[in-house]
C-alpha cells in the first residue's frame, strides 16, 4: 500500500469511494438516507468504527495467525460497534432511536471488513489509520449526499431535525430549499434510495470520464 497520504485521501474520498465506486455498504446507504441528517449520523458512526478498528487490527496484526484472522477482525469490529452503540444511546438518544438496528449491523458491513482485510492487516498503524479515516469520511460523504438529494427532492428541506437528532448546536444546519408541498414523495420512500443512488453513480462516472479526458488533453502537447 502507498504511504502517500494525499493518494490515500483522494482514493477514500472520491476515486475509490466505498459507495460511489466500490458499491459496498449499500444496505445502510439505501435504508438510512431518507434525510441528510440520518445519512450523516449513520456515516459518522461507521467512520468511527472503521478508523478505530483499522488502528487496532494494525497494532495486533502480528499477534495472531492468518488462520484466525477473520474471527479476530469480527471481534475487533464488534467491540467498537458496541462502544458506538452505547455512546449514541447515552448522548445521542434520538438519533440512536432513528438508526435503530443499523448501528449493530455495522459489524457485518462489507466496507469496514474489506479495509481491515486489505489494508490494516498488512500495513503499519499510520497508513491504516489514514485509510480507515478517509474511507470512513468518504462513506459519510456518500450517505449524506444521497440523503441530501432524497430529502431536497422529496420534502424540500435539508438536514431537517438536525437539532433534535444531533443536538441543539446543529440547529444552523436546518434549512428549507423548496416551498412546502413541492417535493416528490417517492424520493423519501424506499424506491427513492435506488433512484438517487443510481443518479449519483452516473454523475460520478461522468465527472471521472471528463476529468480523464481533460488530463489526456493537457498531457498530449507535452508528449508531442
Amino acid at each position: 500500500m502507498t504511504t502517500d497520504y494525499r493518494t490515500i485521501a483522494r482514493e477514500g474520498l472520491w476515486s475509490n469511494n466505498g459507495v460511489l465506486s466500490m458499491m459496498l455498504g449499500l444496505c445502510p446507504a439505501m435504508a438510512m438516507t431518507n434525510s441528510a441528517t440520518n445519512g450523516l449520523g449513520m456515516g459518522l458512526a461507521t467512520a468511527f468504527v472503521m478508523t478505530s478498528s483499522s488502528v487496532i487490527a494494525s497494532l495486533f496484526r502480528n499477534s495472531f495467525s492468518q488462520e484466525v484472522r477473520i474471527p479476530v477482525f469480527v471481534l475487533i469490529m464488534g467491540t467498537m460497534v458496541t462502544v458506538v452503540d452505547m455512546c449514541m444511546n447515552a448522548w445521542l438518544h434520538e438519533l440512536y432511536k432513528v438508526l435503530g438496528l443499523f448501528i449493530p449491523l455495522i459489524v457485518v458491513n462489507c466496507l469496514p471488513f474489506a479495509r481491515i482485510e486489505m489494508v490494516a492487516s498488512k500495513n503499519p498503524v499510520l497508513p491504516s489509520l489514514a485509510d480507515g479515516f478517509f474511507m470512513g469520511v468518504g462513506f459519510t460523504f456518500a450517505l449524506t449526499l444521497i440523503g441530501a438529494v432524497r430529502e431536497i427532492s422529496g420534502s424540500g428541506t435539508l438536514f431537517s431535525d438536525a437539532s433534535l437528532l444531533l443536538g441543539s448546536t446543529f440547529k444552523f444546519m436546518e434549512m428549507r430549499i423548496l416551498p412546502e408541498d413541492s417535493g416528490i414523495l417517492m424520493m423519501i420512500l424506499p424506491p427513492g434510495a435506488f433512484l438517487a443512488t443510481g443518479l449519483l453513480l452516473v454523475a460520478k462516472r461522468m465527472i471521472d470520464e471528463r476529468s480523464a479526458k481533460a488530463a489526456q488533453a493537457s498531457a498530449a502537447p507535452s508528449v508531442a
